[in-house]
């Protein structure tokens, strides 16, 4: 039997959603290099033939290869994989070195900092804002002369939309360089931070917001000007699979929805398609998961944002499970194992039914923050007053915290430290998706408070 070796680190899919697929491919072996979640591990823990922890801090550098190395031969690992992006560039060195398949170093490098991604795509012809790299307010106050604003500082190693500002202008420039400082300190508290990069809290960047726009793309109104493309690179062959749509981002750019099917017309996914293939064939990937962010502008261009190496997070791939049937996580380990994996032609359009990951964040789906500081219990509310017929909503055992804990504030600043909890939505139409997931958005704060009143009048 196939013998994989899967390194944990924040970030990903669910344990519950993750490793029941891959042990589908063979027995699976666990390097945790960090605790471990303990939601839903009556469902993963059987699924796991050891569990091994070998916990690092931020920034390890070669100490975390080795570990992995180490690992991977006591083992006797045939594949190692990671669905977490704080440990991609790591997990690729590991498994370059000891002759496995993986993205490969320097390309999972271009696909893990945000600077270099940029550099090599405009080396290329991919369409890309235009950036600097900043690594000190000085040369942020500079590059706010030199830029066209609105402009966006972010992190090059951060994700999760971690430490994202928005700025106007050069007196912006000290006041954003503390509270992106300030972010990235929560990110490491929360375990969200690069493992294998050095010093990676010092490499920023500062880029120009694209004016995106939905006109000439959608025929209605509700979605995002920016989706994503979900695929992989087997070999160095790139196979799309399918478009995720979004929901509009909660300023500044905080992300709270992903959706399945999107709803675009096929002539303007094949135009996607196409520019993501130019994206991701930039990078020179070995073997991994993509997940690609292209902007839609009015003029019928698409901008790149960004490319991971790894499959989008909380339930992307589910959502591609539940409408097109395909498994990308199991597709993934058996490309890995070198087994026969058989890709759409190209890709895909029509689905059955419709899927939503659905972040909860104490804001409406305008980015208004909530009024009032509830107590968190989801399973109180009654989802009948804020669903359509037909439409379920459950949370996601990974990202869904203990009851019982008043609401913090929303901090625009803190991206995924925001989040309440994590929900996957379904319904039996995209358009009823959309209707339910800004429900959702709109109705959690009243339902919460609904639910707590109901709780104190039963005396519970």
């Amino acid at each position: 039997m196939n013998r994989i070796l899967y390194v944990y680190a924040k970030g990903g899919a669910p344990l519950e959603h993750a490793f029941p697929r891959i042990a589908a491919c063979g027995e699976l072996h666990v390097l945790a290099l960090m605790p471990l979640p303990t939601a839903a591990e009556e469902l993963w823990r059987p699924r796991c033939a050891s569990i091994t922890g070998a916990y690092v801090e931020a920034g390890s550098g070669e100490a975390i290869i080795q570990e992995i190395m180490c690992h991977a031969r006591l083992v006797g690992a045939d594949a190692v994989v990671t669905l977490s992006e704080f440990a991609v560039l790591a997990v690729a060195h590991a498994a370059d070195r000891l002759g496995l398949r993986g993205a490969g170093p320097a390309a999972a490098e271009r696909a893990r900092d945000k600077r270099l991604m940029r550099e090599t795509w405009a080396a290329a012809g991919v369409p890309v804002p235009g950036f600097r790299r900043v690594g000190s307010e000085t040369e942020l106050r500079t590059a706010l002369t030199e830029l066209t604003p609105p402009l966006l500082l972010k992190p090059a190693w951060s994700a999760g939309s971690i430490g994202q500002l928005v700025l106007q202008t050069p007196d912006d420039a000290a006041l954003a360089w503390k509270q992106v400082a300030h972010a990235l300190d929560k990110g490491r508290q929360v375990k969200m931070s690069e493992l294998y990069e050095t010093g990676a809290d010092r490499d920023w960047l500062v880029e120009e917001i694209v004016d995106g726009s939905t006109e000439g793309w959608y025929d209605r109104s509700g979605y995002a000007d920016y989706v994503s493309v979900e695929g992989i690179v087997a070999d160095g062959v790139y196979h799309p699979l399918c478009i995720t749509a979004r929901l509009p981002a909660i300023p500044p750019f905080n992300e709270v929805a992903s959706t399945t099917p999107c709803v675009l017309p096929e002539s303007l996914q094949r135009r996607l398609e196409d520019a993501s293939r130019l994206a991701v064939e930039a990078l020179g990937l070995g073997t991994c998961g993509t997940h690609t962010e292209l902007k839609l502008c009015a003029d019928g261009r698409t901008v790149v944002i960004e490319t991971a190496a790894r499959f989008g997070g909380v339930m992307i791939t589910k959502e591609v499970e539940e409408v097109f049937g395909l498994d990308p996580i199991s597709m993934l380990v058996r490309e890995l194992l070198g087994w026969q994996v058989d890709y759409p032609e190209q890709l895909l359009i029509e689905g059955d039914g419709a899927a939503a990951s659905l972040v909860a964040v104490p804001a409406d789906a305008a980015g208004v923050p909530w009024r009032t500081q509830p107590t968190w219990s989801p399973r109180a509310v009654d989802w009948s007053d804020i669903l359509s017929p037909d439409s379920d909503i459950a949370p996601v055992a990974a990202f869904d915290p203990a009851p019982g804990r008043d609401v913090p504030v929303y901090d625009p600043a803190a991206g995924v430290a925001n989040w309440l909890g994590v929900f996957m939505v379904t319904a039996r139409d995209a358009e009823t998706l959309l209707k339910d997931c800004n429900a959702v958005l709109n109705g959690l704060e009243s339902g919460l408070c609904r639910a707590g009143s109901a709780e104190a009048g039963s005396g519970a």
